[in-house]
């Protein structure tokens, strides 16, 4: 297997946003003034356990993308199921690793985290529930990074909250794309309370505001083309959407009062969309 199967296995183009929710869960757990070595290695678990869930996703998918999806890397010859079962738990065994060696209290959030994970692959494309299993691993993601910092305090808690449903509408739509077109549209109105919970945190520290105005553009851009019903839409939504997420996590860094963090956690949205051009996010 040589590197590129190994990038579109794993989603890669979407790391920074793990990236961001680990320093945003830390920052929001501290007070906007987390120690270094923690965010690094909460960011490092959730980095392994994305690409482990990203590898058992297409393993659980390899039937189903065989039909819909013929050129995912196990249906079109590039890489083996069983290679590609094997390095999926070897990279979520090491997730829960270094999960455990930040503290026990992390090791019991990574192996939640793994739970969830597993449970998303395994039944994403058997219930209607996928949504919030999937908004479930990036709540852990926050609550695992919070706890590295310090520990899960009220900012934190919301803030995973408004992710979680961020998360929700996120993953509904992504559920259209192999259709490439939007179903029912009220279950994106749950789009609706990460922003305004963003809202109220730049309502209270203007300089939040300047994130939180990204935010919001890039979740009409999407609802816009996700309405819109043309050819290609649904996936240019969904990999927007993605990217989005780091500006939710620059939005509430920069509300805590750590600005220069913020836009950290800013240059993660365009480092997400860049790396678009080098592995699908999808």
């Amino acid at each position: 297997m040589n590197l590129n199967v190994a990038l579109r296995l794993g989603r890669v183009s979407n790391i920074p946003t793990v990236w961001t929710n680990a320093l945003a869960g830390a920052v929001l757990a501290t007070g906007g003034a987390p120690e270094i070595w923690p965010v690094i290695l909460s960011g490092l678990a959730l980095t392994f356990f994305y690409e482990g869930g990203m590898w058992l996703n297409d393993a659980f998918d390899a039937e189903i993308d065989a039909a819909e999806r013929a050129d995912r890397p196990i249906p079109n010859g590039e890489v083996t199921l069983r290679t590609v079962v094997i390095g999926g738990w070897a990279l979520m065994a090491i997730g829960v690793l270094i999960s455990a060696l930040i503290s026990p209290t992390c090791g019991v959030v990574g192996l939640a985290l793994t739970a969830a994970i597993v449970l998303y692959d395994w039944l994403h494309k058997r219930t209607v529930l996928s949504p919030v299993i999937m908004g479930a691993t990036r709540f852990l993601s926050y609550c695992l990074a919070a706890f590295a910092a310090a520990t899960l305090t009220n900012e934190a808690l919301f803030g995973a909250l408004g992710l979680f449903a961020y998360i929700i509408g996120l993953t509904y739509s992504a559920k259209q794309e192999a259709h490439d077109k939007i179903g029912t549209a009220w279950p994106l109105a749950v789009l609706a309370a990460p922003l305004i919970y963003a809202l109220t945190v730049g309502l209270a520290e203007p300089t939040a505001l300047i994130f939180f105005v990204g935010l919001a553009a890039v979740v009409a851009f999407a609802l816009h083309r996700l309405f819109r019903r043309a050819p290609g839409d649904v996936p240019v939504a969904v990999v927007t959407m993605i990217a989005g997420i780091s500006l939710y996590d620059a939005t509430l860094i920069a509300g805590a009062g750590a600005f220069g963090l913020a836009v950290l956690a800013g240059c993660g949205f365009l480092l997400t969309l860049a790396l678009q051009n080098v592995a699908s996010g999808t």
